[in-house]
This record gives C-alpha cells, sequence and structure tokens, in this order.
C-alpha cells in the first residue's frame, strides 16, 4: 500500500513521534513510529534467522523490547537504533538457541532398558569444579564481565550499564577473562 502525503495532514517527524511516545506512555505513537520500519525490521531478522515464522515472531519481539527499552535510552537517530537492536536480539537469540541445542529422542531411547540415569560422572564433576576455581581466580572485572556475557546473556552495553565499566574496557574484560580463564582451565584439567 502506498501512502500519499497529504499537504494538509503532513507526517510527523519519527522525533516528534518518539517525544510523544516518551512523554505520555501512549503505544499508538510508538506503533505508528515502529510500523514505518517493521519492514526493513523483518528484513534485518530474516537475513539473519532464514527463517519467516521466527523472523516474524523476532518483529514482535522486538517491539516489546522497544516499549522498555525507549523509555530509559536517550535516542537520536530511530531507524539507525533500531537496525542496531534488531540485529543485537537476532544475535542473541541465535547465541542462545546455539547453547541450548534441540535435541529429538526417539521413544525406543527412553524405552530402551539399557539407559540406567543420566547422572554427571566423575569426570564431567571435576571440570565443573575446575571451572568454578578458575572463575573465582580471575580478577573482579573480568569475572564479573564473562558471568555477565556468558552466563547471564548481556550484551556489551548492557554488561557496560550494569558494571559502570567503559564499554571498551568490558569488550577487553572479556576478552582477556575468557583467555585467562581457558589457560587456567587447561593448567588445572591436566594436574
Amino acid at each position: 500500500m502506498f501512502i500519499k502525503t497529504d499537504k494538509r495532514h503532513p507526517v510527523p517527524e519519527d522525533s516528534w513521534l518518539l517525544a510523544q511516545y516518551k512523554a505520555s506512555g501512549d503505544l499508538e505513537y510508538l506503533g505508528e513510529l515502529y510500523n514505518r520500519y517493521m519492514h526493513l525490521v523483518y528484513g534485518v531478522c530474516l537475513n539473519y534467522f532464514k527463517d519467516e515464522e521466527q523472523s516474524k515472531d523476532a518483529v514482535m519481539q522486538i517491539f516489546e523490547e522497544l516499549v522498555i527499552k525507549l523509555q530509559k535510552h536517550e535516542v537520536q537517530n530511530f531507524k539507525s537504533w533500531l537496525h542496531v537492536l534488531a540485529r543485537n536480539h537476532c544475535l542473541m537469540a541465535i547465541r542462545k538457541s546455539s547453547r541450548n541445542p534441540t535435541v529429538s529422542l526417539e521413544d525406543t531411547f527412553v524405552e530402551n532398558g539399557n539407559f540406567v540415569h543420566l547422572d554427571l560422572d566423575d569426570a564431567k564433576e571435576q571440570q565443573l569444579s575446575v571451572m568454578e576455581k578458575c572463575m573465582e581466580a580471575l580478577p573482579e572485572e573480568q569475572r564479573k564481565s564473562v558471568d555477565l556475557f556468558y552466563l547471564q546473556e548481556k550484551c556489551y552495553k548492557e554488561i557496560a550499564e550494569l558494571t559502570g565499566y567503559d564499554l571498551i574496557k568490558v569488550k577487553s574484560y572479556i576478552q582477556n577473562g575468557k583467555r585467562n580463564l581457558k589457560n587456567c582451565i587447561e593448567k588445572n584439567s591436566s594436574e
């Protein structure tokens, strides 16, 4: 559908709609603003997910995020900011799904009489214990940043806001913390 601009009823600027939403909390303003760029958000999601239904779901989830995030953040260029938000949403969803892969279990697997229990064996428990000790050995900034990034699935910006660390420092803490954690685990696993 093509919308013609009517000089008697000019189309409001993005910044005006955004200001109205922030001032009133009225979702009608946000809905009108988001509707202008929904096709672009869908395109970003489709580019990452390669799945139409998952992309449609993401478009709705991103709108729900907007309701909250726009009240907290000062946005100068809504279109650019929305693009970054959509991209980050997709990356976080992909990262989360890769950590929790779904496995299809056939009925015969569960009914198999030889299958006894899914306990962690001693080696796995030892690995977890080593990892916990190595996490505790990291400098505080690295430990907090690694924990927030990998275990609590926060993005760089959220970590910077939560900890008060500079954004560039957060990236450095995560990179160094990951390397130090790996070295510590390798050293303590071989002992």
